[in-house]
């Protein structure tokens, strides 16, 4: 397994990812922005500042922001319509800090008046955001770093994680990552602020990984960040799919909608290979898609039967139909091959647990193979056999933490993912599969009792407990998901539990466990803070996850340990700057 670690302590790269900034931008003038802005077909107006002498298209910009407190000096600040408050009436704090010009709609430039800084004015900003930040950061003037994009509901954080390692360990060229859980540029490790980050964040942090001569930078892009128009201006070497299931009909409604949101990522703008993952009706409608948009000859599509694989190649396939075949169980992890009908094979191993990682790894190694020259691939499919490359350490994703009882701490938060994760659970023998795990506050409420059915009709006990409330009671909630697994049909689970808070009830499996049973604690996987009504308590199920087994006389992996003994540490400093 790959245990390499990333640099963390303090930032090397002198910031986080709001305010870091890459040292090669060349300062662009408003007179390039508003042609760009035209050329993208919007109508805009542009007003001189107050008792301005010179043309406003003369005025020079050396940056971009969205966030009046991120601005730097020479900034276009883009002051955008918030849901209760205008952003140009934060304009005042943004000048204070430098902001050379400002865009906003019309809306904002009636607040602002006889604004300061010269002022560009257009409707729909955020459709305009992320090609003015990469013509300003030059994000596009670096063709030695290629980036791949991953989508999908279930797996974009493993494959992107896995894409990373193919590089990094198989290769040994420099990397990136930009993700929902941490963003590496060569190593060091940026904080974030945000899940994913605003288009002006994407491109400056694109530009930086340019600027440190990395080879692979792979990037999550989930339905929010393409909806919001956070990619925007970004073109991706390959971009792949994983699947698609029910998650977000809060934000899309449908999930016709949904689909429609991931399909904008395989266009020729965007993309220019892609690989999509066509294990079902979903899967398939988008390869469909993906042809229709960018033409058959740039798409390959990948068949892993959800990571179980098929006999053999089927005959009809050609050169850009891939499949996974000769899938064989070795030890914790899977041996296969992923082969096309021109006679093309890649063997592959992962480390990792569960079928579905099968199909991870293969998505995230065909990408790679497509995009790497023959030198390369002689270098690189060697590690793709022997693990190295397919095996990172990939946090709350799947995250084993003992072996007897196999304990396990996974993200799965949405009735897919939590499928997946459980069919991995089972043992051989006579050992029992428990389950912790609930559903989060204020998202789609549909998803919790069917949840609470698939606990039930999978795992021997169930515990439902609290995930992240947010402002909702966490009572009700407990009670849909419980209520589900009551009445799930073709039940397996023999006692169903409901138990608050959460670290009560990882501590209740873990209780109840012998050293032959597998333990999943699902639904937060990597969070280490749990939002119970506005307020953030700390909480980790890695952490509480081994805190129990060791209590209960468990032995658990060094690297628990560690973290564990870390935490104790932390815990008792607070105790002392407290008393």
């Amino acid at each position: 397994m790959d245990t390499a670690s990333h640099a963390s302590g303090p930032n090397l790269l002198g910031g986080d990812a709001q305010t870091l900034r890459p040292k090669s931008v060349r300062p662009v003038s408003l007179g390039h922005l508003l042609d760009t802005l035209r050329d993208l077909g919007a109508e805009v107006s542009s007003r001189p500042a107050a008792q301005q002498s010179g043309a406003v298209e003369d005025v020079e910009v050396t940056g971009i922001s969205m966030d009046s407190r991120g601005v730097c000096a020479g900034d276009l600040y883009v002051a955008l319509p918030g849901a209760k408050v205008h952003g140009a009436q934060f304009a005042e704090g943004a000048l204070k800090l430098g902001a050379a010009a400002i865009l906003t709609d019309a809306a904002g430039a009636e607040l602002l008046g006889e604004a300061a800084v010269p002022l560009l004015v257009t409707e729909h900003l955020r459709e305009y955001v992320g090609p003015l930040a990469a013509q300003i950061y030059g994000s596009a003037s670096f063709p030695a770093t290629h980036r791949y994009a991953v989508t999908g509901t279930n797996g974009k954080t493993t494959s992107t994680y896995m894409l990373e390692s193919i590089f990094r360990t198989g290769l040994g060229v420099k990397t990136g990552l930009i993700g929902t859980i941490q963003i590496l540029i060569d190593g060091v490790s940026v904080p974030s602020k945000m899940t994913t980050p605003e288009s002006p964040h994407v491109h400056s942090l694109l530009t930086i990984m340019g600027e440190h001569g990395l080879r692979c930078a792979a990037m999550e892009v989930s339905s929010h960040a393409i909806d919001y128009h956070r990619v925007d201006g970004v073109k991706y070497a390959v971009a792949g799919f994983t699947n698609l299931t029910q998650d977000h009909l809060d934000l899309h409604g449908t999930m016709e909608h949904y689909f429609e949101s991931k399909a904008q990522l395989f266009t020729p703008e965007r993309a220019e290979l892609a690989v999509i993952t066509a294990d079902d009706e979903w899967g398939e409608k988008m390869f469909a898609a993906a042809c229709e948009q960018m033409g058959a000859e740039q798409v390959h599509r990948l068949v892993t039967a959800r990571g179980a694989g098929l006999a053999e190649v089927p005959a009809e396939f050609g050169a850009r139909d891939w499949a996974v075949v000769k899938v064989q169980r070795e030890g914790l992890g899977h041996r296969f091959h992923v082969a096309n009908g021109a006679g093309e094979s890649v063997e592959c191993y992962t480390g990792l647990p569960a079928d579905f990682n099968v199909s991870n790894a293969a998505l995230a190694a065909l990408m790679a193979y497509l995009d790497t020259d023959a030198a390369e691939r002689e270098r690189l499919l060697p590690e793709l056999a022997s693990g190295s490359a397919l095996t990172p350490v990939v946090p709350g994703r799947m995250q084993l933490i003992s072996l007897a009882p196999h304990a396990i701490v996974d993200f799965a938060h949405n009735p897919d993912g939590l499928t997946r994760a459980l069919e991995a659970m089972d043992r051989p023998g006579d050992g029992k599969v428990m389950i912790v795990f609930g559903a989060t506050g204020e998202r789609d409420q549909l998803k919790r009792p069917i949840m609470g059915a698939i606990a039930a009709q999978n795992a021997d006990i169930v515990i439902v407990t609290d995930d992240d409330p947010h402002g909702e009671d966490p009572a009700p909630i407990r009670a849909a998901v419980e209520e589900g697994a009551q009445k799930a049909e073709n039940r397996r689970a023999t006692q169903i539990l409901n138990i608050s808070p959460r670290a009560a009830a990882i501590d209740a499996a873990i209780a109840l466990a012998g050293e032959h049973d597998a333990i999943l604690i699902a639904g937060r996987g990597h969070e280490t803070e749990q939002d119970v009504d506005g307020v953030d308590i700390a909480l980790d199920d890695r952490v509480e996850t081994a805190r129990a087994l060791r209590a209960h006389g468990f032995e658990i992996l060094p690297d628990y340990q560690r973290m564990l003994d870390e935490s104790d540490s932390k815990t008792a400093e607070g105790m002392v700057k407290n008393d």
